[in-house]
Formats: C-alpha cells, sequence, structure tokens
C-alpha cells in the first residue's frame, strides 16, 4: 500500500516500550533469580510487556537469557576499561570492583550464578556460562602476557595459573556477594588476594613511571 506521496507505507503496531530498558529488566531478574529460577511470568512484569511481545522481540526465554548475558558483559567491559594501567592496577581494579558491586544490582556476578547446577533443559545455558567465564579468564591471561612482555613482570611468570588464581578469586566473590557478604569484608579479601602478586621487575616500574611524567 502507498500513501498520498507515494512513498511505501508500512503497516504495523508500534512499539510501545523501551527495548533496552526491558532487556536490563531482564537482565536484573536473571541476576537474582538465576535462569531457571526466573519465570516467564516474572520477567514480563518486569520488563513491562506481555508474552507475545517477548517473544515477538527477544525469542524464547533462552534466547532473551543470552542477550541480557550480552549486556551484562558489556556493562563489565565498561569496568574492565577503567581497571588501571599496570597489569596490577587492571586486576585489583576487577577486584575492587567485585568488592563493591554493582549500584543497585543483586550481588554477585551473573556468569557465576546464572546456572551452576540446572536440569536438562538448562544444560545449554550452564555450558554457555561456563564459555563465558573461560572468555574472562583469557582476557586475564592477554592481560598478563603483555605485562611480560612489557616487562612488568618476569619472564617464566606463571601467567596461566596466575590468570586462573585470579578468576578463581573472581568468582568466588562473587559467591560471597551474592549471599550477603559486602564492602570492606570484600576489599580484605582483595588485599590478601593482590599478596600473591609476582614481583615486579625494577625496568617496568621505571618505564611506567617515566610514561606517565613522573619525577
Amino acid at each position: 500500500m502507498k500513501g498520498k506521496n507515494g512513498n511505501k507505507v508500512v503497516r504495523g503496531r508500534p512499539r510501545e516500550f523501551d527495548e533496552g530498558r526491558a532487556l536490563e529488566k531482564a537482565m536484573m531478574v536473571f541476576w537474582k533469580r538465576g535462569y531457571e529460577g526466573a519465570s516467564l511470568g516474572e520477567l514480563t512484569k518486569a520488563m513491562g510487556i506481555n508474552r507475545p511481545s517477548m517473544y515477538a522481540v527477544f525469542g524464547n526465554k533462552e534466547e532473551l537469557f543470552r542477550r541480557a548475558l550480552d549486556r551484562y558483559e558489556e556493562k563489565a567491559g565498561e569496568c574492565m576499561a577503567m581497571a588501571g594501567v599496570t597489569a596490577r592496577e587492571f586486576v585489583e581494579g576487577l577486584l575492587m570492583r567485585a568488592a563493591t558491586g554493582v549500584p543497585g544490582g543483586p550481588g554477585g556476578c551473573l556468569l557465576v550464578q546464572g546456572a551452576l547446577v540446572c536440569g536438562e533443559e538448562g544444560e545449554p545455558i550452564r555450558k554457555e556460562l561456563a564459555k563465558r567465564r573461560a572468555g574472562m579468564e583469557g582476557v586475564l591471561r592477554k592481560r598478563l602476557e603483555k605485562a611480560v612482555e612489557e616487562g612488568e613482570l618476569a619472564n617464566g611468570t606463571e601467567v596461566g595459573a596466575l590468570a586462573r588464581y585470579f578468576a578463581a578469586v573472581l568468582n568466588g566473590m562473587a559467591v560471597q556477594s551474592a549471599g550477603g557478604v559486602r564492602g570492606a569484608e570484600l576489599r580484605g579479601v582483595v588485599g590478601v588476594a593482590m599478596r600473591g602478586w609476582p614481583e615486579e621487575t625494577r625496568n617496568s616500574k621505571l618505564e611506567i613511571r617515566n610514561s606517565r611524567g613522573d619525577a
């Protein structure tokens, strides 16, 4: 069908909700309840839409959860971009953000508590979360490998084991945060964890200081 100006008119009901905001609401429900614990009724109520609209825009529950994970990782990426200049600052920054938690968030980490244990139907989601957690560990490993290349860490540093160690600390802190542990207690964990940081090389300290223009 064409309008008065000859242009094609596309009919259809306009969306009555903000898709990005609805996705944020769904992410918070999944974060609090987990994949299997979040019912469609609870999700659609939080998102402010009905089920047909949810299916039309986001697909089924599994696809909605995957999109919520993507949004969660976007937020995590924003935090990682501000984590620090040196590898040590980067890692400590991630741990401190885990200790502080996301303002308004339920505590913990969606990648950890989304589906640690689930039924057969949720098995693909459990595997997806394990894959994404491994990806986070991979990010840590790459940053540590760069630190070795730049001389911040000594040659021979076991970057794989070190990345796995800090990933385990992050995941453990997420579990404790979800259980209600917050603030000073988790910051204390960060302090203990950072004692495991390998001794930095003398050259790296000089290079980092010079790059900042310090005397």
